[in-house]
């Protein structure tokens, strides 16, 4: 899978490698720690109308990579698969208030930000 999580002291980066970068058209997501306002496991299935700005859907795929923007809010989504996705609301100063993607392990990845959270 192109995605890595990588926790940092202030904050965690979320990478993208190969074509998921291209479709994305972004290779890293840095999020800080005191913006995470929820973190949780779930399934997740975007609007039908979101806009790509930038970003590649293929809703029929269920592949969706890059920023998008719905009813005024901005998403970063980076997933390809219906299986249950790493989901963090934000708050603050993040351009994004949503930030949902598919990882191997997702629950072990929850359990340390929340680790970190405290």
């Amino acid at each position: 899978m192109g995605r890595k999580v990588y926790f940092g002291e202030q904050e965690l980066s979320l990478r993208l490698t190969g074509l998921l970068s291209f479709f994305a058209l972004k290779r890293e997501v840095r999020i800080p720690y005191k913006a995470i306002k929820n973190v949780y496991v779930d399934y997740f299935k975007p609007p039908r109308w979101m806009l790509k700005m930038p970003g590649t859907a293929i809703s029929t795929l269920n592949i969706y990579e890059g920023t998008f923007r719905y009813a005024g809010v901005w998403y970063f989504l980076s997933f390809e698969h219906k299986v249950p996705l790493l989901n963090l609301e934000l708050g603050g100063t993040s351009k994004y208030k949503y930030v949902i993607f598919e990882i191997e392990k997702p629950q072990e990845v929850l359990l340390e930000i929340q680790r970190r959270l405290r």
